[in-house]
């Protein structure tokens, strides 16, 4: 799996993945707002694709790298490989990518009460990347509950060969 800033090639492939989620998410397909905050992630680069080895798209990120704090706006992975790491690895590449200072990283995801808790996993899943339950956010587009998720960001510091400096990276 190659995870990359996602390219406008790829914006076809992310909106067949958001396709899979809308009976969670509420309508994204058809969305103007929804085709205009993923060019805008796509042209400043903080939307990323992970690629299965076909080179079709297995999940996508949009960060907010404006931090912090620093907002995972919105993460999907194919059905067809949950549960397979996917998500964690776009998570992973995103706070080694965008997360520059110390921080707090948010996410709304699912209401303890919303179906996508459960049958999606999202709940568990930003729980076991260290990601704690706060408080409720608004209903998503759907009606369905929402709940805001926070964990502080790590930053890397990176050695910069020959230069004797520390640099974030």
């Amino acid at each position: 799996m190659i995870v990359r800033p996602a390219r406008a090639a790829d914006i076809p492939g992310i909106l067949e993945l958001a396709a899979e989620v809308e009976h969670w998410f509420g309508p994204m397909t058809d969305e103007p707002g929804f085709h205009r905050a993923l060019d805008t992630h796509v042209r400043r680069g903080s939307a990323l694709v992970a690629l299965s080895p076909g080179g079709a798209p297995a999940g996508g990120l949009l960060f907010g790298p404006d931090g912090p704090p620093y907002h995972v706006e919105w993460l999907v992975v194919a059905e067809r490989v949950r549960g397979r790491g996917v998500g964690r690895v776009l998570m992973a590449e995103a706070e080694r990518r965008f997360v520059r200072t110390p921080g707090v990283i948010e996410v709304v995801t699912f209401g303890p009460d919303h179906p996508g808790a459960v049958a999606g996993g999202a709940r568990v899943f930003y729980e076991r990347l260290g990601f704690t339950p706060a408080e409720a956010a608004e209903p998503g587009p759907e009606g369905g509950s929402r709940q805001l998720y926070r964990r502080p960001g790590a930053v890397r510091t990176v050695r910069q060969p020959g230069d004797g400096s520390d640099t974030l990276g």
